[in-house]
């Protein structure tokens, strides 16, 4: 055997370091600021820089959209379950690690939807990666017709499911027919899909997709991540706002956003919610939350679905800050949610701006660069809380316009 002609060893530490400058070449290397958020304080956190000190930062890009991660009720629920049941749960749920709280938090799940069960995850995206790709796996023949916007843990669940899959164009109702048509009507079908998309802040045709989904003998899947604790009567999301809950077959959500905790969950019928138990490895061999946890989420939905006060002062300080917007010609997307986009299209631009906009105005604001969005639409990802008052969201707006008239001015030159 020739020796001579082997390729060399591969050199694994200029592999890695010249992959990730060639990240910051292009934008796409992402920095974490490191953040101490202040319970009482929301929306401000302090920014811990590297030379050892701390400045104080307005934070408008927080998913805890309404600041139930620092409810009193919350924490405190979480501190006394914790001190009653433990840091941990356990074990997985088919072990030791089901706990009295998790089924009662599914129960209280099930009856928010209108199911007749629920299941909850380690997280929104195992809930959609474990759910779909069960689903996907096992129902024999099964096509997943998905918008091509659908988050990455949905697109991980049907590439793991090995299912034979259909991408239809973003909420084209026209576009998922003609899919849906050119197979046979007996064939296993699941639409999935999202009622507030979380980049662009659209929401779906979900009326019209039911519709196609009667008609041509299919599933539904909708992710009401975004969605729930802001909309619907009890916080229940955007199907039920509609009145469609009723009629969705499967609704997936999580406790991180709305609600503030963390976690995830489907809720459908007893026969889905048990298939799904049964074969979803991502549920069969994943530790579940701790009961303290669960007791906090469960504490959460319950505020959220007898007070929507929060909910109603989110609206409000979003409509403003449009209002605003409106009056500059920041490039921000219009849409009908809380998600307020503001593309750039550059990600060395969008993140140049977000750094000024902590270093000379105290604003928190973090770039979305792909793969989160596609290249050529990075963006700033703005949200509000119910505790921004009207005189910081018109500083942000104010700082916000005139960083971007400096930038054009430059472009300019």
């Amino acid at each position: 055997m020739n020796f001579s002609s082997r390729k060399p060893f591969m050199d694994y530490s200029s592999f890695f370091k010249n992959a990730v400058n060639s990240l910051k070449e292009n934008g796409r290397y992402r920095t974490f600021i490191p953040l101490e958020r202040l319970t009482g304080e929301a929306p401000f956190a302090l920014w811990h820089k590297k030379d050892g000190s701390t400045q104080k930062v307005n934070v408008f890009c927080s998913n805890d959209y309404l600041g139930m991660s620092q409810h009193p009720d919350v924490i405190k629920t979480l501190q006394e379950a914790a001190a009653a049941y433990g840091a941990g749960s356990g074990g997985t749920r088919n072990i030791s690690g089901t706990a009295h709280i998790h089924t009662k938090l599914e129960e209280k799940m099930a009856e928010q939807h209108g199911k007749q069960a629920a299941l909850i995850f380690s997280s929104g995206y195992t809930a959609n990666k474990a759910a779909l790709g069960a689903l996907g796996r096992h129902i024999p023949q099964c096509i997943i017709f998905s918008d091509e916007k659908n988050h990455a843990s949905m697109i991980q669940g049907i590439r793991q499911s090995g299912s034979e899959k259909m991408v239809f164009k973003h909420n084209d109702m026209k576009d998922l027919e003609e899919k849906l048509r050119s197979v046979p009507l007996d064939h296993p079908k699941i639409i999935a899909f999202i009622s507030v998309y979380s980049m662009e802040g659209d929401l779906a045709p979900i009326k019209e997709i039911i519709a196609l989904a009667k008609k041509y003998n299919a599933l539904t899947f909708l992710d009401e991540v975004h969605a729930v604790g802001i909309y619907g009567p009890k916080g229940n999301g955007l199907a039920a706002q509609l009145s469609l809950d009723h009629e969705i077959d499967i609704i997936q959500a999580n406790f991180a956003k709305g609600y503030g905790v963390i976690g995830g969950y489907i809720a459908a019928s007893n026969e889905i919610i048990d298939f799904v138990r049964l074969h979803a490895t991502g549920f069969i061999f994943t530790t579940s939350i701790p009961p303290a946890t669960a007791a906090a989420c469960l504490k959460s939905v319950e505020i959220l679905e007898k007070d929507r006060t929060l909910a109603h002062k989110l609206l409000e300080n979003v409509h403003f800050m449009k209002e605003l917007l409106r009056k500059t010609d920041l490039p921000f997307l219009e849409n009908n949610s809380h998600i307020v986009p503001i593309v750039i299209g550059d990600p060395l631009l969008c993140k140049d701006l977000c750094d000024q906009l902590i270093q000379e105005y105290s604003f928190y604001l973090q770039p979305i660069n792909f793969p989160t969005v596609p290249r050529g639409k990075e963006c700033m990802r703005v949200t509000v809380t119910p505790f921004h008052t009207k005189e910081m969201i018109a500083e942000f707006v104010s700082a916000l316009e005139t960083l971007w008239g400096s930038i054009k001015m430059t472009k300019a030159a």
